[in-house]
C-alpha cells in the first residue's frame, strides 16, 4: 500500500471537519472489495453511496464518491471512513490484494481459454439475466451498426422520467437511479461518432440536451447527478463536432443560443472549447453575434457574462470595461469591478479613477459596497496619500456608524499619525446615537464596544452606566474591570444570573457555572468567601434535581 494513506494524510485531503465526521460512519462501511491497488465499498449516509479509494495513487491519496460533496471533486467523509477502515485492516491488506490479483489473473486466463461460441453463450447468459446489461449492450450494438432509428428511440427512452417518476416527478430517493440511467446517452452518442457518423452524433447531442433540460425541471436533482450527465453530454456533443466539422457560422449560432440560455446551464458548455473546430471564420461570427446579443439587451446577465468571458480570453480589457460600465449599479460594485479589471491589466490609475468615480456616483455613502472603500483606503495608505485616507474612512464612518468603521478609522489615523484629533469627534458621534436611540438595540450601543476595543474600560462602564448597554458588553465589562473594582463586577454577575436559574439544559447549565466562577473569584477579592458559600449552598439547595447543573458545579468546585 502506498506509504500516502495515513490518518495525517487523510485528515489533510479531506480537512479536519469533513474527517471528523468521517470517524463517525465507520460502522456505515460496508462490502468492502479489495482490488489490485483499489478499494470499493458502500458507506450508508442519507443514501447508499458507492465509494472507492485509489491506494497507489503517486499523487497521493485519491479517490471517488457518488455522494453530492463527492460529485463536486471533494474528498468527502465517505471516503475518510473508508480509509479508516483500510488502515485499520492495515496488516491484511497485503494478502487481500494478492489474492485480488490471482483471481484477476484466474478470470483473465479462463476467458481467454474461451472460444467464441463459448465467450458468446456466456454473454447471452448474462445478457438473459441482467436486464440493465442487456439494453446496455443493445444501446451499443445499435450505435456501432449504424441503427440511427434504433439509437434515438433508444436515447428518448433513457432520457423519459416516466419510470421513475410518481405523479409526473422524480423524488430524491430516485433522482439518483434516474441519473445513472441517463448517463448512458452520452457513451451511446460517442459509440456513433466512432463509428464515422459524427453529423448525427450532433444532432442526437443536441436533442439529448434538449430532452435533459425539459427533464431537469421534473426531478430534484439535490445530488447534482443530473449536472454529471450534462457535462458528459456536453463533451459527447464537443467530439461529435470536432468528427463531423459542421459548418462554422452555424455552429456559432447555436452556441450563442445555449450561452444565452437555451439549456438553462445544465450542461455548461463553453464556446472557447469549440474554437479549435470553429476556426478562425467561426470564432469571428461567434465575436459579432455576441455583441449583437450584448447591444440589444446590455442589462442581461447572459449576454454581459458572454461578452465578458470572449473579451478576457481575447484579452481585451477595453471591452470588458465597456461591457460592466453599460450597466453600472448605485454602491459602487460594478466600479470596483472595473478597477480590478485594469489594476490585472497594469493600468493602476485609471482603476482608482474608477473607483473614485463608483464613490462619487453613489447616491449614499453608507449603502456604498464597502469592498470599494477598502480598496480606495488601501491604495492611498499604499501611495502615502494618508489624509484622503482618513478623509474617506471619517465620512464612510460617518454614514455607517458600526464598531467595524471605527476600527477602520483608528487604523488610518493612526498611520497619519491623527488619532488624538479624530477620536474624539468620532466619539462624540457615538454618543449622539446612543443618547437619541430608545432603549437597548441589539447588540447594544455602538459607543461602548468602541471604548472595550479601545481599551479604555473606565470610560466604557461610565457609558453603559449613563446610556446603558446589553448583557453581553456589561459581562465583558465586569469581566475587564473585576481585579480592580470586584464590587461593581459581582453586582452585574449576580443580575445577569438570575434570569439563568429559571431555565434548564446544558449550555444554560454551562453559562451559569462560568458566572459563579466570576462571582466565587469576586468574593476572593473583597474577602467575603462566607457569604459566597451561603449562596452557593442555597442555590444547590433550590436546584438540587438539575443534576448536570449540579454536576458542572461539582467539577468546578463550587
Amino acid at each position: 500500500m502506498n506509504g500516502n494513506l495515513t490518518q495525517a494524510t487523510l485528515k489533510e485531503r479531506a480537512g479536519a471537519r469533513s474527517f471528523e465526521r468521517g470517524q463517525g460512519y465507520l460502522n456505515a462501511v460496508t462490502g468492502v472489495e479489495v482490488g489490485d491497488g483499489w478499494v470499493t465499498a458502500t458507506v450508508h449516509g442519507t443514501e447508499r453511496y458507492e465509494v472507492r479509494l485509489n491506494l497507489d495513487d503517486p499523487r497521493g491519496v485519491s479517490g471517488a464518491c457518488d455522494c453530492p460533496y463527492g460529485l463536486e471533486g471533494n474528498f468527502c467523509k465517505h471516503l475518510v471512513a473508508l480509509g479508516l477502515t483500510v488502515l485499520a485492516q492495515r496488516d491484511s491488506l497485503p494478502r487481500q490484494r494478492e489474492a485480488a490479483r490471482k483471481r484477476a489473473q484466474t478470470l483473465d486466463t479462463w476467458l481467454s481459454g474461451l472460444s467464441k461460441d463459448e465467450l458468446l453463450a456466456l454473454v447471452r447468459e448474462q445478457v438473459d439475466q441482467d436486464r440493465k446489461l442487456r439494453r446496455r449492450l443493445e444501446l451499443w450494438a445499435a450505435s456501432a451498426h449504424g441503427d440511427l432509428v434504433g439509437v434515438r428511440s433508444r436515447i428518448r427512452e433513457l432520457l423519459d422520467i416516466g419510470p421513475f417518476a410518481q405523479y409526473g416527478y422524480v423524488e430524491y430517493a430516485d433522482a439518483r437511479a434516474y441519473a445513472h440511467q441517463a448517463m448512458q446517452v452520452a457513451a451511446a452518442i460517442d459509440a456513433v461518432t466512432e463509428s464515422g457518423r459524427g453529423e448525427q452524433a450532433v444532432t442526437m447531442a443536441v436533442e439529448a440536451m434538449r430532452l435533459l433540460t425539459e427533464a431537469a425541471d421534473s426531478v430534484d436533482d439535490s445530488d447534482g447527478g443530473l449536472g454529471q450527465v450534462g457535462v458528459c453530454l456536453a463533451e459527447a456533443h464537443l467530439n461529435a463536432c470536432r468528427a463531423a466539422r459542421p459548418d462554422p457560422e452555424e455552429l456559432a449560432h447555436w452556441l450563442v443560443q445555449q450561452a444565452l440560455g437555451d439549456f438553462d446551464g445544465i450542461t455548461d458548455i463553453d464556446p472557447l472549447d469549440y474554437e479549435d473546430v470553429l476556426g478562425e471564420p467561426g470564432m469571428s461570427a461567434l465575436r459579432k453575434l455576441a455583441i449583437e446579443a450584448w447591444r440589444r439587451r446590455r442589462t442581461g446577465w447572459a449576454e454581459r457574462s458572454l461578452m465578458q468571458h470572449l473579451a478576457r480570453a481575447g484579452g481585451d480589457v477595453d471591452l470588458v470595461i465597456a461591457v460592466h460600465a453599460a450597466d453600472l449599479t448605485a454602491n459602487g460594485h460594478t466600479h470596483l469591478l472595473i478597477a480590478h479589471e485594469l489594476e490585472a491589466a497594469g493600468r493602476p490609475e485609471e482603476a482608482v479613477d474608477w473607483a473614485e468615480r463608483g464613490l462619487r456616483d453613489a447616491p449614499d455613502l453608507g449603502a456604498v459596497d464597502t469592498a470599494l472603500v477598502d480598496y480606495l483606503c488601501e491604495h492611498y495608505l499604499r501611495s502615502a496619500r494618508l489624509t484622503q485616507a482618513v478623509a474617506l474612512r471619517r465620512a464612510h464612518f460617518g454614514a455607517r456608524r458600526s464598531l467595524l468603521t471605527y476600527q477602520q478609522l483608528r487604523a488610518a489615523a493612526r498611520a497619519a499619525e491623527c488619532w488624538q484629533h479624530e477620536r474624539p469627534q468620532a466619539l462624540t458621534l457615538l454618543r449622539g446615537d446612543a443618547e437619541r436611540s430608545t432603549g437597548i438595540r441589539y447588540g447594544g450601543p455602538v459607543l461602548v464596544d468602541a471604548l472595550l476595543d479601545d481599551q479604555d474600560d473606565d470610560a466604557a462602564w461610565e457609558a453603559a452606566r449613563d446610556i446603558g448597554a446589553d448583557d453581553r458588553q456589561w459581562l465583558t465589562l465586569a469581566d475587564r474591570v473585576r481585579a480592580g473594582r470586584p464590587a461593581d463586577a459581582l453586582g452585574v454577575y449576580v443580575r445577569l444570573i438570575e434570569p439563568l436559574l429559571g431555565q434548564t439544559g446544558n449550555a444554560i447549565y454551562e453559562q451559569l457555572v462560568g458566572l459563579l466562577v466570576s462571582i466565587r473569584d469576586c468574593h476572593r477579592l473583597l474577602g467575603t468567601q462566607e457569604d459566597f458559600t451561603s449562596y452557593v449552598t442555597a442555590l444547590r439547595g433550590a436546584h438540587r434535581r438539575k443534576r448536570n447543573l449540579m454536576r458542572l458545579m461539582d467539577e468546578h468546585g463550587l
